[in-house]
């Protein structure tokens, strides 16, 4: 089991990871990292105005990345950034879920060398690739139903 501690040394505060330690402001700039890098991943992947996004600072509360009501429109997800080595994927969705205010939970997680995932709700992947009927296929599902 992987015990995780924070270690004040002098003026500067270190989190300890195992046998590495690693100081508060470079984990926060790796969080910065991840979050920045996914806003650029929606903004050219959805073709999302730049300006309707906003990598929130470090430390606040809330979701990590700030959307306006154009980019929630086109992608209604609440995001969680998790750049760590060792990610409790429980309590990150928890996180997610506790900022989601009415979206979608979504959580992001990235380690050093791998290439980052996302966490969303089992049933809510289903209903993504759930195919919409045509009016054609309703309607036949509709006179099937019937009873005589």
């Amino acid at each position: 089991m992987q015990l995780n501690t924070i270690v004040q040394d002098n003026s500067q505060t270190n989190i300890k990871i195992g046998e590495n330690n690693i100081k508060t402001s470079s984990a926060k700039a790796k969080g910065r990292k991840l979050q920045q890098w996914f806003t650029n991943v929606l903004i050219e992947g959805l073709s999302l105005n730049e300006e309707d996004l906003e990598s929130r600072p470090m430390g606040s509360q809330g979701e990590d990345i700030i959307m306006g009501r154009e980019s929630r429109e086109q992608f209604p997800y609440s995001i969680e950034c998790k750049n760590q080595e060792a990610v409790n994927v429980w309590k990150a969705y928890e996180q997610a879920e506790s900022n989601c205010k009415g979206y979608e939970p979504l959580v992001v997680i990235k380690r050093n060398r791998s290439k980052p995932l996302v966490l969303v709700d089992a049933e809510h992947f289903v209903k993504l690739h759930k195919k919409e009927l045509t009016p054609l296929q309703q309607q036949s599902l509709e006179v099937g139903n019937t009873t005589k």
